[in-house]
């Protein structure tokens, strides 16, 4: 196993901060609290520093079929957003969550 998906099981394994997060994204369950806590337990993991892609919670989550829930996750990315959980970028800068932006987007963890 490797990509987003290994890293989550890495996370759950690891007993950190994110651990509960990336445990509830690897379970069966609905895909949209499995995708919300994807996201919010790689960004966690990778720190404000960095961030992830909404198709590394897709991968994440979806495994072969990952691909058919990269519109969901990128729309659970900005509403996370708005509720101040983590921060949209594109080309390194914050955007406005109320404004979603076409193209390529990035999610990083809020600085604590």
């Amino acid at each position: 196993m490797s990509g987003p998906r290994a890293e989550l099981a890495r996370v759950a394994d690891g007993g950190g901060p994110a651990a509960v997060k990336a445990r509830t994204a690897l379970r069966d369950g609905p895909v949209a609290g499995r995708l919300r806590a994807a996201i919010l337990a790689l960004a966690q993991h990778r720190g404000a520093s960095s961030s992830i892609c909404p198709s590394d919670a897709a991968r994440a989550v979806g495994g072969a079929n990952w691909r058919k829930f990269t519109a969901q996750s990128r729309s659970i990315a900005f509403a996370l957003a708005r509720d101040g959980e983590v921060e949209i970028t594109q080309r390194g800068a914050a955007v406005d969550p109320e404004r979603p932006p076409g193209g390529a987007i990035r999610i990083r963890i809020v600085r604590a």
